[in-house]
């Protein structure tokens, strides 16, 4: 479609969800991932600058659908009044606004009712005296003495081309460079985008960029998931230490928290995903499976030692008894994750991320557990009554 489409001028190509397109309008104002928005007074030098921004970036790795907002190209009739020409026939350019706005507009001079029902009477010049500038321009307007005198000669009527529309945003004028990201993560291509417009766009004074889109959720997202994630880390620590009683336990426990993140961040890699807000999330749901199966086994250990089992023995037995569980749970949720880690669908590119994270993660985190945390045990456990 990229390729077919993009042969028509004036097209811009757009290649999203609708539920997505729509939530991202919502949230940040723009239908594409990242937007570079220009603010400044003039809309001319807005526009220059836009394209000359398009340009610059159209060669970054990673960005598609590179558009500059369409809102240019407008046809308009501009009535300017001559104010020294009105001095002369002593006219108010008031009332040659007041002209234009009746011939053309028209206006409603009264109201006429019948029965319950009211209707404006809207008056206008006819469709043949106010169709064209040539016809607008011979609009009679009453001088001071009293003639009539033709509007060209207090006022120019030119057609022009004009902006659709002026968009404004923090109280001044913008326009919009947007683009989409594909086969590559959303930081390093604005990063690329900055440095770009630095090196090659220069503004001039008043005029500014600020840069939206996905990009200007994605790290407000990733500012609060970095206060979240240690006050998760820390009410897990709490969690352990008020079930064991040991504040080294709940470290032994802890300890299953890096081992998942070696495959989780071996994940990302191998599916060629990026750390983003989905992933982010995955992690977190992987910090309570790994920490769960860490509770499983300590806690048998435990059991077994309070029995009166030697501790070493106690290790060997309590790894033993808590295999085929701590497998089981491993291998429902990997294969629970398996179709959003394959899918390639509409709504793959969240889904993937998060899956990445949780298979990989939970099978390193499973397997190290099995073996690390018995390894560690004796240095961290806690000493029993019924031992010397």
């Amino acid at each position: 479609l990229d390729e077919t489409l993009s042969k028509y001028p004036g097209v811009q190509l757009n290649f999203s969800q609708p539920i997505q397109n729509l939530f991202d309008e919502l949230l940040s104002g723009i239908k594409a991932q990242i937007a570079v928005k220009l603010y400044g007074e003039d809309l001319t030098v807005l526009r220059d600058k836009a394209n000359e921004i398009r340009n610059a970036i159209d060669t970054v790795d990673g960005l598609v659908d590179l558009a500059v907002e369409q809102s240019f190209g407008q046809p308009q009739i501009q009535i300017i009044a001559d104010r020294r020409a009105c001095g002369r026939y002593g006219i108010n350019v008031s009332e040659i606004l007041e002209l234009v706005e009746l011939a053309i507009g028209g206006e409603v001079i009264d109201n006429i009712y019948l029965n319950t029902r009211r209707f404006g009477i809207h008056v206008r010049y006819q469709e043949s005296y106010r169709s064209a500038p040539k016809v607008i321009e011979n609009l009679l307007v009453r001088a001071e003495n009293g003639n009539l005198i033709p509007l060209k000669e207090v006022a120019q009527v030119r057609e022009v081309v004009g902006p659709i529309q002026i968009n404004r945003e923090r109280n001044q004028r913008r326009w919009i460079v947007q683009g989409n990201i594909r086969d590559r993560d959303l930081g390093s291509v604005v990063a690329d985008i900055k440095e770009r417009i630095n090196d090659t766009v220069d503004l001039p004074a008043g005029y500014f960029i600020e840069y939206g889109g996905q990009f200007e959720n994605q790290p407000r997202a990733m500012a609060r998931l970095s206060v979240i994630v240690p006050v998760v880390l820390v009410l897990i620590f709490l969690l352990l230490y008020l079930t064991f009683g040991s504040p080294k336990e709940a470290i032994l426990i802890i300890i299953n928290v890096p081992l998942a993140l070696i495959g989780g961040v071996f994940g990302l890699f191998i599916m060629g995903e990026y750390l983003s807000v989905p992933a982010a999330i995955g992690f977190i749901a992987l910090f309570g499976i790994a920490v769960q199966n860490g509770v499983v086994l300590v806690s048998s250990i435990n059991q077994l030692r309070q029995q009166g089992v030697d501790t070493k023995e106690a290790i060997v037995t309590g790894t033993l008894q808590r295999l085929r569980p701590v497998l089981m749970t491993a291998t429902t949720t990997v294969l629970g994750l398996l179709p959003l880690l394959l899918s390639q669908g509409m709504g793959s590119e969240v889904q993937r991320p998060l899956a990445s994270v949780v298979v990989f993660g939970l099978t390193s985190a499973t397997v190290l557990t099995l073996f690390v945390i018995p390894a560690f045990y004796p240095w961290f456990a806690m000493k029993l009554d019924n031992e010397e």
